[in-house]
């Protein structure tokens, strides 16, 4: 009949589609079967460090499961956490020996990631290292100042940084305890007064200032820094008295690729709403797989080249200035150096750019 045949034609025409869409789809690419074993393992350090959050939750919920022998040490743990451990907002409890074991050099390798000195730092003054950009993960802020896999205790002697991160990670069990002998604490104002202040000379703080709003931005290519409008670790600077260092991390936005969301669509409102009610945001991104090169949650193989800048000092209160024009001034200063700083190395280490640094709002 009439009717079935033009239902005949609509499935074939289905079927149509359907094979060109699949033939669209490009064929993972698989990782052979003979590679070294090094390689192997470097795989393994950066797969563990990506997994770390969600082994730590499974073994602290494997630990819940066991009845009553451990409910009473980890009900003790938990009231510890929440009302009396004030370590994540005072320097953290770092293990020193862990920051230089061998197994960060693999981490580190994988990429491989590299550290550029420009100057010389005095130990005996205070620092504030503004990383950029953010990346998905920040994986180059985490190889240059919470290990020393890239060399920078022996480019730096007498400066420890701690990386500081979301308030909210040192809220997950076991997890929080992971991060604050690997040298992270809290980027709360009132642990960056805390650590430049309390920790003697030399202790620094290191800040992805762009935060979750820069991971937006996050794609092969670009360097689009959220640092218009962030002033407050300018304002750290200030009251503490601590000099800028801008630091320019190259690479970082290539170890992921990240689904297209202009400012108007769902999925970029989607995220700023996320990002809001948790102080954080998801990208959707991808990277590669332990097996294949083209699809998972491990960060491509990139090189990655973090420069790490000329100190900015505080300037000294002129006649008739008042408190935020220093900031103002600071500023400005700041974001002339990460201009020059990329300008610099922008065609060694940026080749493949799309378009050149933009800074956003």
């Amino acid at each position: 009949s009439h009717f079935q045949s033009a239902m005949s034609t609509k499935k074939q025409q289905l079927q149509q589609k359907v094979k060109h869409t699949l033939e669209a789809i490009p064929s993972p690419r698989y990782a052979p079967l003979q590679v070294p074993l090094k390689r192997r393992l470097q795989t393994l350090a950066v797969l563990l460090w990506c997994s770390m959050m969600s082994i730590c939750m499974f073994i602290f919920f494997l630990l819940c499961s066991i009845p009553i022998l451990l409910w009473l040490p980890i009900i003790l743990y938990l009231t510890w956490i929440l009302v009396w451990d004030k370590a994540p907002e005072n320097g953290g409890r770092p293990i020193r020996w862990l920051r230089r074991a061998a197994w960060w050099k693999l981490f580190a390798g994988y990429f491989p990631a590299h550290i550029i000195k420009e100057a010389d730092l005095d130990p005996s003054k205070n620092y504030i290292f503004g990383y950029h950009p953010h990346g998905i993960i920040s994986m180059g802020s985490f190889c240059t100042f919470s290990t020393n896999a890239t060399g920078f205790d022996d480019l730096f002697p007498g400066i420890q940084p701690s990386l500081l991160t979301l308030t909210s990670n040192f809220n997950i069990p076991i997890y929080r305890d992971y991060l604050m002998a690997c040298g992270l604490c809290s980027v709360s104002k009132t642990s960056c007064q805390n650590i430049l202040t309390k920790g003697g000379p030399g202790r620094s703080i290191a800040i992805v200032v762009g935060g979750a709003s820069e991971s937006l931005n996050a794609k092969p290519g670009v360097m689009d820094l959220v640092l218009k409008r962030r002033f407050g670790f300018i304002k750290i600077a200030v009251q503490t008295g601590a000099s800028l260092v801008p630091t320019l991390s190259f690479g970082e936005n290539e170890l992921y690729e990240q689904v297209e969301s202009n400012e108007n669509s769902r999925l970029h409102r989607w995220q700023k709403k996320i990002q809001h009610s948790l102080g954080f945001t998801m990208p959707l991104f991808h990277g590669r797989g332990v097996f294949n090169y083209d699809f998972g949650l491990l960060p491509h193989r990139h090189p990655i080249y973090t420069i790490v800048g000329k100190p900015i000092s505080v300037p000294s209160v002129k006649e008739g200035q008042t408190k935020d024009d220093i900031i103002k001034e600071l500023h400005d200063s700041y974001m002339h150096a990460v201009q020059d700083l990329y300008d610099r190395y922008k065609d060694v280490y940026a080749k493949d750019r799309t378009k050149e640094l933009e800074f956003v709002e």
